[in-house]
């Protein structure tokens, strides 16, 4: 049957397991696997696949970035996703300040498009950079800046749409566009004009409102929000405005949030274009996490105000007048860009972090947004204090507390307790329609909220919204279940029914009480994942930056997995193996994403069950082997180079291996940096000067390392520094000496496990870290470091050692000493970085050094010596084994081109190339042609 309607689209339609799993849940609680999911490149595939769905008496949900909270983006029938094909901004008429743009448009694409004419569109929800219009106008989004702009509804002229009968429709502000609707408003204005829009953030339900002929008979308006129940829409013309010339952040402190709210009413007198709340525990959330956050005056919540003027100085005289009229116990006015995007930043990554109670407990969406009028907010906020504790459940308080909105993730017991689920959200509806309120305030009301609507309507407002949506859509094929005959809220609950999935031999999962379900389930699909973050510093997820496609995005990954710890899949499914195929294991998603997915650890985990005593892929023992291989290797590095170098056998030896062919293979070095430590000092020195070229070389005293009134340092050496890249641990050896301590290096060859690790071989690398802890544990006893060189080895010792180990104490100690180059550098009160401000410098942080190392240190250690950086932000597409596998160079390069090599295209000539990363120089040298250093060796040129 799908077979049938693929072959009448232009587009795609995929009824796979794999892609079902994917487009199951939004950001939502709630799971419903479509039968099939649909991409329309045109407005006629959306005709067509509309007419398909009633044909079969399928459901038709719309999506765009599926970044819905309350379940409005996920439907049993078919999915259409807007936003892969029907994502084009149609026109900007900047004369007119009007946009025209396809549903799938991203909000922060039309941002960029609308700047260079001074205009911007005006709601601005924290999902901007992965949100679409389609989906904003679906939910009625609002954002921060709502107090100045409105509402998604306020900015809407005209959409164009497919009515649930699939007749196009253009709807504006005329009433006979549809059949009907000019008797229906007729027949129910005592409703609309009592019930409806009584304030603002009033966004539960219809809002029929906007109907009323003293609102201009809006129809379009009253389409926003109904949260693709009525209609399916093909393009939005939408109003923009002018960007503020100039703006200033006024932070003021309260005791609590509560009191903050009860201040509201003297804080939106001075017209301020923002203002959003902060709860002290949230900060407490964001200082934990990054170790520190800006200034803030004294008090236990904050209003974060923005006013903004056509000067600076008239922007700060508003704030300094919202200064003298507030009752707030302390104040910061912020006039420097920089300072103030630092502060907003405290509200971003606690919007992320809230996804987490301050005990480490998931916090979960589904009474996420209510909202009162703002006169109201400071009792309510007190009242859900009080409801919250009775009912035993917690979260961190923020939101938009100039409309009387506000967020909250609580972790309610959605797993364990269902019953408790659906008492508390019964008992905190009546708390806000006691307070006059809304259900929601932004989100909408979907599977989340819609049943609760008989709480807060009257059964004849109801029964209006029956009829409203029957105008539109009588055979109830769009989005059936939302808002009108409503699904149980505590139907189709993601977490309900799971059962445990205790760890066997892999990962611990500490922070998941060591259940695999319970960390695949830390996804709950806010999809950052699906947002280009690289300007703000991301790296998150490089091969979704280059496909576009949903089963590349961490989310999309997680879905997956959620299906097979829930057994609807098998480890063993086709499914799985696609889904994480292109994934880089670079562990970006660890740190960038809000609730800390890991994907990296996941695939291990599932390639681990997947091949454990089974045969693996060819290239599971020759990459995931390689330190076996390279230790024999580099007994003949000359032959292994010469058989490498002929053209011929490399490309049968790399085809054997399951490696791709057109890779080069990397060069050894004559001799290995172990060989040379077993040699004399100076023969090693000798060997650094002549392979780098350094003229100002210091001799290597190798019998220094006896001295026993010297502290020692262990510098760890990597399978890939040894092999290939020697010169790098001289230059380590060297700079830690001049330092006055005695460098050592593990008696025997060990290896950190790293490329069993990427392959799954969990066994294997446990055997090689317990090799490890016996090389370096007297060591680590002793109070003495352990130094690494190799971001991604390091990163194994600094992290996945005591997740594989946990049993072991030794492992914990390890971790703990553990340092980058850079780390104990910095920690040297007798050392300073030489001053070196004529150079130039590229720099390419590797995944796991900005992923679980941290990159700040050398980032600062940069600064300090007055170089002129550029930083490259995102992954080298090589990442470790990935690119030297079969059938991923052609997205190997793709991710290089997300960064790294438009980045050195650009640099001038004479830029140096700094990477630490093995895997970073060797895609660099074989996509541009140029040669990476390591900071160690960086730090000893002149």
């Amino acid at each position: 049957m799908v077979a049938a309607l693929s072959g009448r689209l232009d587009g795609e339609v995929d009824a796979s397991e794999r892609r079902r799993a994917e487009y199951s849940s939004d950001a939502s609680n709630y799971r419903v696997p479509p039968r099939a999911v649909v991409f329309p490149r045109t407005d006629a595939d959306v005709a067509v696949a509309l007419e398909f769905a009633r044909e079969n008496g399928w459901a038709v949900t719309a999506r765009g970035g599926g970044t819905s909270v309350a379940g409005n983006a996920i439907g049993p029938g078919l999915v259409l996703d807007f936003s892969r094909h029907l994502n084009r901004i149609l026109e900007i008429d900047a004369q007119a300040r009007v946009a025209r743009v396809q549903p799938g448009v991203v909000l922060s694409e039309l941002q960029r498009a609308a700047r260079p004419h001074g205009l911007r569109f005006g709601p601005d929800p924290s999902t901007q950079n992965r949100c679409t219009l389609g989906g904003m106008i679906g939910n009625n989004a609002c954002g921060p800046r709502a107090v100045a702009w409105g509402r998604t509804s306020d900015t809407v002229r005209e959409l164009r749409i497919l009515d649930g009968t699939g007749a196009e429709r253009r709807l504006a502000n005329d009433l006979s566009v549809l059949p009907g609707l000019a008797e229906f408003t007729a027949a129910h204005l005592a409703a609309l004009r009592t019930d409806l829009g009584r304030f603002e953030r009033q966004a539960s339900g219809y809002g029929l409102e906007h109907l009323l002929p003293e609102r201009g008979s809006a129809v379009a308006k009253a389409f926003v929000g109904s949260e693709g129940t009525c209609g399916l829409l093909l393009d939005a013309t939408v109003e923009l405005v002018e960007l503020p010339k100039a703006a200033v952040l006024t932070v003021l402190g309260y005791p609590d949030i509560a009191t903050a709210a009860d201040n509201v009413a003297a804080v939106m007198a001075c017209g301020p274009t923002a203002v959003e709340g902060i709860d002290a525990r949230l900060v407490d959330a964001v200082r934990a996490h990054r170790g520190t956050v800006p200034e803030l005056p004294r008090g236990g919540g904050w209003l974060f105000v923005e006013t903004s003027g056509d000067t600076p100085a008239e922007a700060l005289a508003v704030a300094e007048r919202l200064r003298r009229s507030v009752d707030a116990l302390d104040s910061r006015v912020v006039a420097d860009p920089a300072a103030a995007a630092a502060l907003w930043h405290i509200r971003a990554d606690g919007a992320g972090l809230a996804g987490r109670t301050p005990d480490g407990q998931p916090a979960w969406p589904g009474w996420e947004d209510a909202a009162v009028p703002p006169e109201r907010l400071g009792a309510y906020l007190r009242d859900f204090a009080d409801l919250t504790r009775e009912h035993g459940v917690d979260g961190l308080l923020y939101g938009h507390i100039g409309d009387g909105c506000i967020h909250v993730r609580l972790d309610l017991p959605i797993a364990e307790a269902p019953q408790r689920f659906r008492r508390f959200l019964f008992d905190a509806a009546e708390l806000v329609v006691r307070h006059g309120g809304s259900l929601s305030g932004e989100h909408g009301d979907g599977r989340a909220r819609s049943e609760l609507l008989s709480l807060m309507y009257s059964r004849s407002v109801l029964d209006v919204f029956v009829g409203y949506k029957a105008l539109f859509d009588p055979a109830d094929v769009l989005n059936p279940g939302v808002l009108v005959e409503p699904r149980p809220i505590d139907a189709d609950l993601r977490l309900a029914g799971l059962p445990p999935v205790p760890v066997a031999r892999g990962f611990a999962f500490p922070e998941d009480r060591g259940d695999l379900g319970t960390a695949v389930h830390r996804c709950v699909g806010v999809g950052k994942c699906r947002a280009d973050t690289r300007a703000a510093g991301g790296f998150m997820c490089p091969s979704y930056l280059a496909t576009k496609d949903e089963k590349d995005s961490t989310r999309g990954r997680a879905r997956v997995l959620q299906e097979v710890v829930r057994g609807a899949l098998p480890w063993s499914s086709a499914a799985v193996a696609e889904s994480l195929d292109l994934c880089l294991s670079c562990k970006a998603c660890r740190s960038d994403c809000p609730a800390g997915v890991d994907v990296a650890t996941y695939k291990s985990e599932a390639l681990y069950r997947r091949y454990r005593h089974r045969p693996r892929p060819r290239d599971h023992y020759s990459l995931g082997w390689l330190p076996r291989w390279l230790a024999l290797a580099t007994l003949l590095p000359r032959t292994a180079n010469a058989l490498a170098g002929n053209a011929v056998l490399r490309r049968i030896g790399l085809r054997a291996a399951g490696i791709d062919p057109r890779r080069e293979v990397p060069r050894l070095a004559d001799r290995s940096f172990r060989r040379m430590w077993r040699d004399l000092g100076h023969t090693a020195t000798q060997d650094r000067t002549a392979t780098q070229g350094h003229t100002a070389a210091r001799d290597l005293d190798v019998t220094a390392a006896t001295e026993a009134d010297r502290p020692e340092v262990m510098l760890w050496i990597d399978t890939f520094t040894d092999a290939f890249d020697p010169e790098i641990a001289l230059a380590a050896v060297e700079l830690v000496q001049s330092l006055g301590y005695r460098v050592r290096i593990p008696e025997r060859r060990v290896c950190c496990g790293l490329t069993w690790i990427s392959t799954g071989q969990l066994d294997g690398a446990r055997a090689r870290l317990r090799a490890t802890l016996d090389a370096v544990h007297e060591h680590v006893r002793g109070g003495g470091l352990v130094v690494g060189l190799e971001p991604s080895c390091t990163a194994v010792l600094r992290s996945d050692l005591p997740e594989l180990l946990p049993e072991d104490p030794r492992a914990a100690a390890t971790a703990r000493a553990v340092r980058t180059l850079a780390e104990f550098l910095s920690e040297q009160s007798n050392w300073r970085p030489p001053r070196q401000t004529d150079r130039k410098v590229v720099v390419q942080p590797h995944c796991h050094h900005h992923a679980i190392l941290g990159f700040e240190t050398d980032r600062q250690l940069l600064t300090t010596m007055g170089i002129k950086v550029t930083e490259v932000t995102g992954c080298c597409g090589l990442a470790g084994n990935f690119g030297m596998q079969r059938d991923h160079y052609d997205i190997s390069v793709a991710v290089a081109e997300n960064g790294l090599l438009p980045t050195l295209r650009a640099v001038e000539d004479e830029s140096i190339f700094l990477a630490d990363g093995f895997s970073c120089r060797t895609q660099a040298a074989q996509l541009a042609g140029r040669r990476g250093r390591h900071l160690a060796q960086f730090l000893l040129e002149r």
